[in-house]
């Protein structure tokens, strides 16, 4: 690349660029836009003269080169151009439409103007968009979040769901709804005028209009057409061309980002960031200039890119356009974008524009601007297209008349238009195709394109014609699909969406014409199912198994979008009898045709058995091909129960082909593909591979079975109702090839020669057969096949599916089939038959089924799969015997046929049914010989039932003269062959008290009293024609009375019998304990040492710090290692015992966020400021190993990983690297452990406790001999100070640790480091003993906060893992500094000190307003160890230092809490005496007043500040309380144990505090200390600036408030827009549930770099909100985001339930959402636990995905 030629370039164009500035700049002063409109005005060609107008100044303002320029030079670039197009050519055209000043103009017309009732706003991507259930014509009619609050469907059932830009709000079209159909702000007034709206206009204006559309439009269509790259049309060249060009880089949905990134990159030579700027406006806009310069300048870009885009693929388009022709473009989509917003101000303007677009043109091949711009859609870019289309919605689409016109040339051109589109690369949202939604589904609209321009045969014709690919039998052809084939095969089923669109509105009124076109139409449709026909053949594979899978999803996907097609024809055609019958007969003939072919060549084959015969041919299922597509045959199943559900069947038999139909010959396919199931089921086809598998999935699945399986059942019961019920099922038998079995005399005797795997095959094929038999007589749930309607139908389907289990709502709606409105019915059902059970914190709303309808339970309901058939078996059996009623599932009392159907129940009682019922109960005879299973009996016993209960039900409804049906009867009679041996009733007696047969006994009762019950009834109806009581009941009551007392009577001795064992075993325990009562007393003594109590007894007061200290609760502590199992006691020089912890960085607390921290190389966090910005926080699961076991278990874990990276990617749970791993056991995320170490010794009450006095005068001397002795090592001399007794500074303690320990200190110690500062280790660091304090103080600080928010105890109510967190964490910080060196430790505590009584001499000291004082008193005492060390003399102890520094603190916490709480409202109880507390408080704030002056207001009363100072200092004596008993293994009192009052005197005593604290700052060295605090300038100074101060207590940070609604977010976040492209709408609007932020998720645009590398909006906003962890609502999708790092994210389920307790991530289901205050805070908990990580953990390593999400792109 020529870089010398690319340097200078700029500098032209930006010399050229000044100069056109200049330029244009005068002109600016001397244009005047009402000059040129009365010039133009005055011309005889006004179109001349406003081409000439743009040619001159269109190239010069619009000339906007490529290249990178920084975004605020973009941004000043766009608003010159905007000015200067809006001075220079926007206004002119104003004046001349108005004919006066434009914005006084605009508003007349906006007054005098009467509003369309549309409101036709424009939906923007991603806002909500609302239908109503109960009132849209169909799904696609949506309301607009104004027009839904302002409706009556707000409290109608409703969908809410978000748009995908494009389509507009249907409020005022009264076609879209079938009530409600205006808005309140939409609803037409009475005297809304119908006249044409152009009449109100001035006819001066019209005129002027006209004139001014047609030239603006016809510029506009012809720049956007325009295809020359170098040329213009005649009138818009310009003055001179330049050699200036563009290399103009286009959209494409080929490429990706990175593609186009890398391409922009080696072509332009631009920066990474440049390269994304640019594929983000392509993406946008659908093009950009990438490069700006000479002709061979921009070719040369052109060619690199073309060249690097064209390895894989088609390349990216690009194209070298001159400047003027882009300028031009430009300003031709300005022009329609303005065009659009002039006519809303007034309907006339609209109704002019529509005029002018559809006027015809006067030659050539397009017949309206309009049609040219539709027909050259697929040319255009993104961005044009947007624009225009917009127009069109604005206009066409908002005028009624005008959209009627529109929709004929659409439709028109409809068949090209989808040429187009299967060629273009563009999505379909951005084709002009798109726009079908907006017309098809105008019903009357529809209807007309139908009768007038065949829109439907059109339609389906199109379709066909583009699926090509068909085998020799015309059938279509998927399995030799090429990549472009199948992307074309994606795109042509949108032509199947625009047909739902026509038909989804039934018609309630039929024309001659519209009948005419339908049929043509339907007869389309039958072409198209014939081609369907037979598909994808499939052909057992026998011995070796299939090599390669067949294609089968593209056949079920077109199956799949089709059935919704099927449906709505079926509804069409039952609205008028007319269109039934003719397309009853269309499919009749058609079917007949390919139905002569089944036999042609097949051998014949007749039939005998039982004395009947019939003829057939020869087929088997496991030889010969067959196909589980029969569309053709299932529309025909459809059809015929339409003619019995509407009688036309019974009233006009005369006109239907009933007698041209084969009933073997219907049956037959659809048998075919029953048995094909049947016998995959037996295993038969195993070796056709997953394929088959898969399809016979799909056509059981809820998504086809409708328009399949359904339909097959359905046609096998129009076939069998026409056929002798014996020939039926023979030809059953013989296509399950079954036949031979029961046709021999003794099949027995055969199948016991058979080899053990054909019987087993045999066994299937049997059970599925009576399968299959069992629903063609009992599935009459069908309006048409029984005599039910719809609403029962969808009853019984949800009675089954929740008596398999109970069920959330969602659950239940993917187990229903939806019709053509999306909906399934459940809602008008679901309360009749089931209680709703609301859900907790987690889980979700469960249905359960009331037990009345759990009689209507059946067995071989025909939608359950084997699996669900089992578990409902299992759970009905399980209620009967909780209910203490018989185990028989007997089958429900089947609903009457109809009569078209009513010859159905003759298959019960046929002769070849009774044989084959005689020959499985005599096979059941037998306990073994494998030739029957109890899957078979079970089905015989169920179709006898289903017998019995038709018989009667018939008697019941008529006399026994009337009933043909007479099954009780004939199961009397012995059987013939096969079955000799005796009558089907004879063989259950038998079988009733066989013993291999107890799990179907109940069941054969309960036939027995059936038979019993029928003969009854029999006998009764003989005698008497009217049956009033049912007969047989008292008979049957009575046998199952005396069953239920048979069962008690079993269930009481069983009882007994338990209890009796009971008794046995607690008699052996108690002897076994008295045995061994020296090896009990032994285990309770070492229980009591290794595990402490809780609370002394109540009458000894505990005390955890100071003189009084109560002695360690403990002495020994015995552990067990997880990894080991071997038990250790935990002591200073054993071996290193360690607990699994993770440590993390921390913003839960903090008080200002944007605090921003110096560089970790210079980080001092000796002090901790009180808004506590950033913390850190140590938490553990509990689980302890020994130091060296855990080595060995982190060092497997590294070589383990080290080999995954080699063969897979990284793992994402935790980072090796950081040294993260899983607990052993619990596989909790840790990154480091805890030492464990023993507990503090107990306190020596024997020596002296100095006074405050004494013990500061003592420090301040040890601190001096300290400095002293610094110096004289820094080679400094000085006067040698005075040195308490015993206090040896040159003393080394020993260490009191083993190796092992101080490694492990150090190993921790370590981690904290690198967490806190993000640096690489350095033991010699002297702030690392300061982190290990910080992370202690935090940790306590965050776990009172908790507790004290939650209202629970301050001790007992911690989890065993967090109580050992704390017990370990606070030991291992008070021994930390050991692993330092002592000077380190030291000057730390000097600094501190210093801090805590400052010296006037020092200038560099801190405020006591920015010092944290837990933080201060935690580092204080531990650091004082480090002194305390060194004084060697016997008469001095640590536990004074601690009192005395934790009255210190607490003292100047005081102080901190009155200075701070100075600007709150103070009441003042002026009546009442104040206490001891007040009075001490008021001296207290008038000494701070008198040192302060002024800037402290005068105090009258102390009772609000007393109170006030109480609830400040009590988060810090909590903490306190916490971080000593930690410390010194000290047992809390009761009263701290539970909740309640004496809290406050509790924990005073507890801390050895007066309960009065303000008793402590009336030592007289205090009131020094107190002037010194004061006297700072930082006080002064805070107190006066009062904004950024911490007030005390300090509130606990909440997660944000969210909305109750959640349509409010989702409309907050429709109308954000990205930071960082432009205006442009962000399509993955997320939310910050820390801070409230919205950010642009998931987009190139806003992605940030953070440590070197690119991250998304969402992770980059962690690092400065929530220290590198951050929680996230991603508004369009309803999830919760957890992010950890850059690496680390899960998805968690949102606080957002909808009516039934169910979340709904993604918006599916668009039921109305409702914030879940129970779940947000559960949310909340788990941040304020700092448990996030750890959710992320879990969920990543639940969550082994190949695909993994890059998370730092969110």
């Amino acid at each position: 690349m020529d870089i010398t030629s690319g340097s200078s370039r700029p500098a032209l164009k930006m010399a050229a660029a000044a100069q056109s500035d200049e330029a244009l700049s005068s002109e600016f002063l001397s244009f005047s836009a009402r000059d040129t409109a009365e010039r133009w005005l005055e011309a005889a060609d006004l179109q001349q003269e406003v081409y000439r107008h743009l040619a001159q100044y269109v190239p010069r303002i619009l000339c906007v080169g490529g290249g990178a320029a920084s975004s605020r030079e973009e941004h000043r670039e766009e608003q010159r151009e905007d000015l200067a197009v809006q001075l220079l050519l926007l206004a002119p055209l104003e004046w001349l439409l108005l004919g006066e000043e434009p914005s006084s103009g605009l508003a007349l017309l906006q007054e005098n103007n009467q509003p369309s009732p549309l409101c036709g706003h424009v939906f923007r991507v991603g806002e909500p968009t609302y239908s109503c259930r109960e009132c849209a014509a169909d799904p696609t009619c949506v309301l607009c979040m104004q027009c839904f609050l302002g409706s009556v469907h707000k409290e109608h059932r409703y969908r809410m769901t978000t748009s995908g830009g494009g389509g507009f709000c249907d409020c005022g079209d009264a076609e879209a709804w079938k009530r409600g159909s205006y808005c309140r702000k939409h609803t037409p007034a009475d005297t809304h005028s119908q006249e044409d709206p152009v009449s109100l206009l001035p006819a001066d204006l019209v005129s002027r209009c006209v004139c001014l559309f047609s030239v603006l439009l016809q510029y506009s269509v012809e720049m956007l057409t325009w295809d020359q790259e170098e040329t213009l049309p005649a009138g818009l060249e310009p003055p001179e061309w330049a050699d200036t060009y563009l290399c103009m880089l286009f959209n494409d949905e080929v490429h990706t980002y990175e593609q186009v990134i890398y391409t922009l990159q080696k072509a332009v030579s631009c920066s990474q960031k440049e390269a994304v700027s640019f594929a983000t406006t392509v993406d946008r806009d659908g093009r950009k200039s990438v490069r700006f310069g000479d002709f061979q300048f921009c070719d040369q870009a052109k060619s690199v890119i073309v060249r690097n885009t064209s390895r894989q693929s088609k390349p990216l388009r690009v194209q070298v356009m001159h400047s003027s022709v882009v300028a031009h473009q430009c300003f031709a989509l300005r022009a329609l974008s303005w065009m659009g917003n002039i006519i809303q101000y007034s309907d006339g303007l609209r109704r002019t524009l529509c005029q002018v677009c559809l006027q015809k043109l006067p030659e050539g091949q397009f017949s309206s601007l309009v049609d040219k711009l539709m027909l050259n859609d697929s040319k255009m870019w993104k961005g044009a297209r947007n624009v225009y289309h917009q127009l069109l919605m604005n206009s066409l689409l908002m005028d009624l008349k005008y959209k009627k016109v529109f929709a004929i040339q659409f439709a028109k051109n409809y068949r090209r238009l989808q040429t187009d589109f299967m060629e273009d690369d563009h999505e379909r949202v951005v084709s002009v195709t798109s726009l079908s939604v907006q017309l098809f589904t105008v019903p009357t609209m529809a209807r007309m394109l139908m009768v007038e321009q065949d829109l439907m045969t059109t339609i389906i014709r199109t379709f066909v014609d583009h699926l090509r690919h068909r085998d020799l039998q015309g059938r279509f052809q998927f399995d030799r699909y090429t990549a472009q084939q199948a992307f074309k095969f994606g795109r042509v089923q949108s032509l199947i969406g625009d047909l739902k669109y026509v038909l989804i509105s039934r018609p309630s009124e039929w024309s001659d014409q519209l009948r005419l076109k339908f049929l043509e139409g339907l007869d389309a449709f039958l072409e198209l199912l014939k081609c369907m026909q037979g598909m994808d053949p499939v052909v057992r594979q026998v011995g070796q198994h299939i090599e390669m899978e067949p294609e089968w999803e593209a056949a079920f996907t077109l199956q799949m979008k089709l059935s919704p097609i099927i449906s709505l024809l079926e509804e069409w055609c039952c609205s008028d009898e007319q269109v039934l019958v003719a397309a009853y007969r269309k499919c009749v003939l058609l079917l007949s045709a390919t139905h002569s072919s089944l036999a042609d060549g097949e051998q014949p084959l007749s039939l005998s058995v039982c004395g009947h015969a019939v003829e057939t041919f020869r087929y088997q299922v496991s030889q010969e091909k067959v196909s589980i597509h029969l569309p053709l045959c299932r529309l025909l199943a459809g059809l015929h129960v339409l003619l019995s559900r509407t009688q036309v069947a019974v009233r006009l038999p005369e006109q239907l082909p009933l007698g041209d139909l084969s009933p073997p010959l219907l049956i037959e396919l659809p048998l075919r593909c029953l048995v094909l199931c049947a016998q995959v089921h037996a295993g038969m086809w195993r070796r056709n591979g997953f394929s088959l598998i898969n399809q016979i999935y799909y056509y059981h699945n809820v998504k086809c079975r409708v328009e399949m399986f359904d339909k097959d059942i359905i046609m096998l019961q129009v076939g069998a109702s026409m056929m002798d019920p014996d020939h039926f099922l023979m030809i059953v038998l013989s296509r399950f090839e079954l036949f031979h079995i029961f046709s021999s005399a003794d099949c027995r005797k055969r199948l016991r020669e058979a080899s053990k795997d054909l019987v087993q095959q045999n066994n299937t094929l049997i059970e599925e057969m009576l399968h299959l038999i069992i629903m063609v007589v009992g599935e009459r749930y069908v309006s048409g096949v029984g005599q039910v309607e719809p609403f029962d139908e969808v009853r019984r389907e949800i009675i089954h599916q929740l008596s398999i289990r109970p069920m959330a709502h969602s659950e239940l709606v993917k187990a229903l089939p939806e019709n053509g409105n999306k909906e399934t019915g459940l809602e008008r059902v679901i309360d009749s038959v089931a209680s709703f059970k609301k859900p907790g914190v987690t889980g979700r709303g469960l249905y359960e089924l009331q037990s009345d309808w759990q009689k209507h339970f059946n067995l071989y309901f025909h939608h359950y799969s084997r699996a669900d058939q089992s578990k409902a078996e299992e759970a009905q059996r399980k209620l009967r015997r909780q209910r203490g009623e018989d185990t028989a599932l007997p089958p429900p009392l089947p609903p009457p046929l109809s009569p078209l159907f009513s010859s159905l129940v003759n298959l019960l009682q046929s002769d070849l049914m009774l044989a084959l019922q005689g020959a499985v109960l005599l096979w059941a005879g037998e306990p073994s010989g494998g030739v029957w299973t109890e899957a078979m009996l079970q089905r015989v016993l169920h179709l006898v039932g289903l017998a019995l209960l038709e018989e009667q039900q018939q008697l019941e409804t008529r006399g026994e003269e009337d009933v043909s049906f007479r099954y009780s009867c004939k199961i009397t009679r012995p059987g013939e062959a096969p079955s000799p041996s005796g009558s089907v009733l004879a063989l259950l007696e038998s079988l009733q008290n066989a013993p291999h047969l107890e799990v179907h006994k109940d069941m054969i009762t309960w036939i027995l009293k059936m038979v019993a019950n029928v003969k009854t009834m029999r006998e009764r109806s003989s005698c008497s024609s009217t049956v009033t009581v049912r007969p047989g009941q008292g008979l049957e009551e009575t046998l199952r009375d005396r069953d239920q007392l048979e069962r008690k009577r079993k269930a009481e001795m069983a009882r007994l019998r338990r209890e009796k064992i009971m008794a046995q075993m607690s008699e052996m325990q108690k002897h076994f304990i008295n045995e061994n009562k020296d090896l009990f007393l032994e285990a309770s003594g070492s229980t009591a040492e290794s595990s402490p109590p809780r609370s002394d007894p109540p009458c000894v007061s505990q005390v955890c710090l100071g003189p009084r200290r109560s002695s360690a609760a403990q002495s020994r502590q015995l552990v067990t290692c997880i990894l080991c199992q071997e038990e250790q006691e935990v002591r200073g020089q054993g071996r290193a015992m360690v607990l699994a912890a993770f440590v993390q960085r921390s913003t839960v607390l903090s008080k200002n966020r944007r605090r921003i921290l110096p560089e970790p190389m210079h980080y001092d966090p000796l002090f901790m400021h009180p808004d506590l910005s950033l913390g850190t926080h140590t938490a553990s699961c509990g689980h302890i190993m020994h130091a060296n076991c855990w080595q060995r278990y982190f060092e497997a874990v590294q070589v383990k990983e080290q080999r995954r990276q080699q063969r897979l990617r990284g793992h994402t749970s935790y980072d090796v690297e950081h040294g993260e791993f899983l607990c052993p056991l619990c596989e909790c995320l840790s990154n480091t452990v805890i030492p464990l170490l023993p507990h503090t010794n107990s306190p020596d009450h024997s020596v002296d406790h100095p006074s405050l006095e004494t013990w500061l005068e003592t420090t301040n001397q040890q601190i001096a001999a300290l400095c002293s002795a610094h110096r004289k090592q820094s080679g400094v001399e000085g006067t040698e100070p005075e040195v308490p007794e015993g206090f040896r500074v040159d003393f080394t303690p020993q260490n009191p640790f083993s190796s092992s320990i101080s490694e492990m200190i150090t190993t921790f110690s370590m981690s904290i480091y690198k967490v806190s500062l993000k640096l690489n280790p350095n033991e010699q660091d002297p702030r690392v003993p300061v982190l290990s304090w910080a992370t202690c103080a935090y940790t306590i600080q965050s776990i009172e906060r908790l507790l004290m928010d939650e209202d629970k105890p301050l001790f007992g109510s911690l989890p065993c893992r967090q109580d050992d967190c704390l017990s370990s964490l606070t030991r291992f910080s008070s021994s930390c500094w050991t692993a330092a060196p002592p000077t380190t430790a030291h000057t730390h505590f000097i600094r501190l000190f210093t801090a805590l009584l400052p010296d006037s001499r020092v200038e560099d000291s801190l405020c006591v307003l920015d010092i944290d004082m837990f933080h201060l008193l935690v580092y204080s005492v531990m650091s004082y160890s480090s002194i305390h060390c060194l004084d060697q003399s016997e008469h001095r102890t640590v536990d004074s230092a601690h009192l005395h520094l934790l009255h210190l603190v607490t003292v100047a916490h005081l102080v901190q809490i009155l200075l701070t709480s100075i600007t709150e409202e103070v009441c003042m109880d002026q009546d009442s005496e104040g206490s001891e507390e007040e009075e001490l408080t008021c001296q207290l704030y008038n000494t701070l007043r008198k040192h302060l002056g002024s800037v402290l207001p005068e105090l009258s009363s102390g009772c609000q500040l007393s109170r006030c100072v109480r609830l400040g200092v009590l988060p810090f004596l909590r903490a306190a309380a916490l971080f000593f008993h930690y410390l010194n293994s000290t047992a809390p009192p009761t009263e701290l144990l539970v909740t309640g009052p004496g809290q406050w005197e509790a924990l005073c005593s507890f801390l050895s505090l007066p309960f009065n604290l303000l008793q402590l700052q009336q030592h007289t060295l205090l009131e020094t200390l107190i002037h010194r605090w004061c006297v700072h300038p930082g006080v002064r100074q805070a107190l006066q600036g009062g904004g950024g101060m911490v007030r005390f207590p300090r509130e606990s940070n909440r997660l944000i408030g969210l909305p109750e609604d959640y349509s409010t977010l989702i409309n907050q976040a429709s109308s954000f827009l990205c930071p960082r492209s432009g205006g442009d709408k962000s399509r993955a609007p997320t939310l910050c549930l820390v801070c409230g932020c919205m950010l642009c998720s998931q987009s190139y645009c806003c992605q940030t770099e953070v440590g070197g590398e690119d991250v998304g909006a969402c992770t980059a906003h962690t690092f400065t909100c929530g220290a590198g962890l951050g929680l996230f609502l991603r508004v369009r999708e309803s999830q919760v985001l957890f992010v950890a790092g850059k690496t680390k994210g899960c998805f968690y389920p949102p606080p957002y339930l909808d009516d039934y307790g169910e979340t709904d991530q993604g918006l599916k289901r668009g039921n109305p959402l409702h914030l879940c205050a129970e779940r947000y805070r559960k949310i909340e908990r788990l941040w304020r636990q700092h448990g996030v990580a750890e959710v992320i953990g879990h969920a990543q390593e639940a969550n082994q995905t190949l695909v993994a999400i890059d998370w730092q792109h969110l």
